[in-house]
């Protein structure tokens, strides 16, 4: 995997900030795009805009062969039997809140159980939170091992008849976690339940097979993975999704209309009320080309190198904390004692190096931590060694400064 060659299809790493050569370590909050992304989204604007679905013209067309054919992509990517599963949505917060609002409803009752873990993400907790309120179902957590993983022993313990439904991340954005999804979706179905998986995480950065997985639900984002901001996908099992109703109602979502009641298309598009998200669309199409191009196996095996190469550089810093399992995906959350973090990442933005500081959405796991923050970074395919050892200087850089003004 020649990452020069892939450095040089993003602009935006050619740059300077703060007088320094840029380093890109927040992949987790949001990847950079590639030009192939870049122009395929121009494209559309300068040849092709026009709405989907709805019109017998030229332009219409071609907007709406564009549309579905990422669509085809995105089914093929996660390895789905067909398009009817792939629901373009505005993300993977929108779409887990589409499964809680229209599958949750409909299916909880009092007594009911919803079972998540605590490393999740508030897009996984916070809408199962307002069901569990309006349906009167129990939300219960996995407990978490010392190093933030979970084993199949407590979650074949925490899952229970009662249980109906299993919400749980692939990949934890705070402690790089690897869940093992199979596993726990057969134990969730063995009680009846279904599986709930966020891959905002995952998708990004390895092989997803929802078929092989067999969940019930997979939840992802495409600006996590090479694509435009403001476009996710939700992918459900037909026979689930068929059961749905949808949870926006107006145009494009319809089939017919009447003064009191009315009737709505087939799978998927009973979901995508409203103008859809096009050119989003259209952009994550080509990420996926993009992405496939260099290889997912290609992209994991790079991202284990620099996750190893960098735990084994920090682990070199004194008074350096780091969080999670030693078998983890791409990223790497820490803090520096007696420097809050985001200090560390205000110091590290002065030497050009990008990372996130904060709570990362991930408040109940901080808690968990006994942490009110801490800092990440964390990796992508442009990344490079030398990006880990610019990193490594900056955190250094930022202990003897802070040294010096509290010693």
């Amino acid at each position: 995997m020649d990452v020069n060659a892939i450095r040089s299809q993003f602009p935006i790493l050619d740059q300077e900030v703060n007088e320094n050569p840029l380093v890109y370590l927040d992949s987790s909050a949001t990847s950079q795009k590639p030009l192939a992304v870049i122009e395929a989204v121009n494209a559309y604007y300068r040849s092709d805009n026009s709405n989907v679905h709805r019109g017998v013209h030229t332009l219409g067309n071609r907007a709406t062969e564009e549309y579905e054919g990422a669509r085809e992509k995105v089914r093929a990517f996660l390895h789905a039997s067909s398009v009817e599963e792939i629901i373009f949505t505005r993300g993977t917060t929108t779409s887990i809140n589409t499964v809680a609002a229209s599958y949750g409803r409909a299916n909880l009752k009092v007594g009911d159980e919803v079972v998540l873990t605590l490393m999740e993400h508030h897009s996984n907790i916070i809408p199962w939170q307002q069901v569990a309120k309006e349906t009167g179902a129990t939300l219960k957590y996995i407990p978490l091992q010392a190093d933030g993983t979970v084993t199949l022993e407590d979650v074949q313990a925490t899952i229970t008849a009662n249980t109906k439904i299993v919400a749980m991340t692939h990949v934890s954005n705070v402690l790089g976690t690897i869940n093992p999804i199979k596993e726990v979706t057969k134990i969730a179905h063995e009680h009846g339940a279904v599986m709930v998986v966020d891959g905002a995480q995952a998708v990004p950065h390895m092989r997803v097979d929802v078929q092989e997985l067999d969940c019930d639900f997979y939840a992802f984002s495409g600006h996590k993975m090479c694509g435009p901001t403001g476009i996710g996908v939700l992918y459900g099992k037909k026979k689930l999704l068929e059961q749905m109703e949808p949870v926006e109602f107006g145009g494009e979502m319809i089939d017919f209309v009447g003064l009191y009641e009315s009737t709505w298309k087939d799978l998927p598009w009973k979901f995508e009320g409203g103008t859809p998200i096009i050119a989003g669309a259209i952009g994550l199409g080509a990420a996926i080309d993009f992405l496939e191009s260099i290889g997912l196996d290609k992209i994991a095996k790079h991202e284990e190198m620099l996750v190893k190469y960098a735990m084994d550089q920090l682990q070199t810093i004194d008074g350096i904390t780091i969080y999670g399992p030693e078998k983890r995906a791409g990223l790497i959350t820490f803090n520096l004692d007696d420097v809050h973090p985001h200090d560390t990442a205000t110091i590290l933005d002065a030497e050009g190096v990008a990372v996130r500081a904060g709570h990362h959405c991930a408040q109940p796991l901080m808690k968990w931590l006994d942490e009110t923050a801490t800092a990440r970074a964390s990796f992508y395919l442009y990344n490079t060694k030398e990006d880990v050892d610019r990193l490594v200087a900056g955190l250094q850089r930022a202990k003897e400064f802070f040294g010096d003004v509290f010693y």
